[in-house]
């Protein structure tokens, strides 16, 4: 049985969108009683040992205030620098000890960075950010079974696993940066806030998904060219006078008119480049650089992106296999929790 890693992000569900979008609040002690059920979930099918990031909340050791379960937690020992690269430094880490997967809780921002270090570790992300296309609204004692069917490796990763393309923005020859749903180019001028929530500042989107069921830029290009998960292709999207006008939700709550110019669908084989320097780039809803003015940057789509967990693909895997079952004799007549794991 190999260990599971576990990343919750104490800042997610709290950006500005809360407040000019009146989006949901997923509070730390929210996230905590979320672990508390992972945890649970994952002792009673035989994971052993979960490492956390720290954090400065403490979600871990609170989740294991009073659970009385076998199961080891172990803090991650690396220094807090307060961002977001804690969590590329943590993914880096359980990686390189050899994690079954990494269940994230967050966001879309939060399953970027930690997808720029996790390697070929399956992620699998539980939703408590504020755009959520990248992971799943998943109850967390559910999401606690799928990592330990996939820890136990009773199941192959091919059978229960899905690839996720990403985009890539490449600067100078060398790749500046990632992004798993959406690249915005804004005419803003600095991060401010980061969130991305004034339509009067898109220039340009780049998608890896097109889907009006969605809350985000990914509605956007759902309304004008819908690409599902696993089209293998891109959009790229000018914004401007032109040929139509779409009404979207940006952020929950929160839903603008923005003019389409032109849009075109691209292929891996491809490379867009920016149109618009000076320019903010934002990577899944959260500005992060500026491209100067007469700066060269180009977008690709990769289709080697993260592995993902299919949550629903390993719980019927589980059952065909009957992971899930034993008998009587081997039960003991106890339905205590943690008895009949499977082998």
């Amino acid at each position: 049985m190999k260990p599971v890693g576990i990343i919750a992000n104490p800042a997610s569900g709290k950006d500005i969108r809360r407040l000019v979008a009146f989006g949901s609040v997923f509070d730390n002690n929210e996230k905590t009683n979320i672990v508390k059920r992972l945890l649970m979930a994952m002792d009673s099918v035989g994971v052993e040992k979960v490492y956390f990031m720290p954090d400065y909340f403490h979600i871990g050791p609170r989740a294991m205030d009073d659970l009385g379960i076998a199961l080891e937690l172990e803090l991650l020992d690396m220094r807090l620098g307060g961002t977001q690269d804690d969590s590329t430094r943590a993914a880096k880490i359980m990686n390189d000890l050899g994690v079954a997967c990494i269940v994230t809780l967050g966001g879309d921002g939060t399953n970027r960075v930690v997808a720029k270090a996790c390697a070929d570790t399956p992620l699998l992300p539980i939703s408590t950010g504020t755009n959520n296309v990248f992971p799943s609204m998943v109850e967390g004692t559910l999401a606690g079974l799928a990592a330990g069917v996939v820890a136990s490796n009773n199941l192959p990763l091919e059978e229960t696993t899905r690839r996720a393309p990403r985009l890539e923005l490449w600067r100078d020859g060398e790749l500046a940066d990632i992004a798993l749903v959406d690249v915005v180019v804004s005419a803003a001028s600095f991060t401010a806030t980061r969130a991305v929530w004034d339509a009067s500042t898109i220039l340009e989107i780049f998608l890896t998904r097109a889907e009006p069921n969605h809350i985000g830029f990914s509605a956007v290009g759902g309304h004008i060219c819908p690409l599902p998960p696993g089209s293998g292709k891109g959009l790229h999207i000018l914004i401007g006078p032109g040929e139509r006008r779409v009404r979207t939700p940006i952020a929950p709550g929160l839903i603008c008119w923005l003019d389409i110019a032109s849009h075109r669908v691209f292929g891996p084989g491809e490379e867009i480049a920016v149109s618009h320097s000076p320019a903010m780039i934002a990577l899944d809803g959260e500005r992060e650089f500026g491209v100067a003015k007469d700066q060269r940057l180009t977008v690709r789509i990769n289709l080697e992106g993260p592995l993902v967990v299919d949550i629903d693909r390993v719980l019927e895997g589980a059952c065909q296999c009957a992971l899930f079952v034993c008998d009587q004799e081997n039960q003991g007549g106890s339905h205590e929790a943690g008895k009949g794991r499977p082998a």
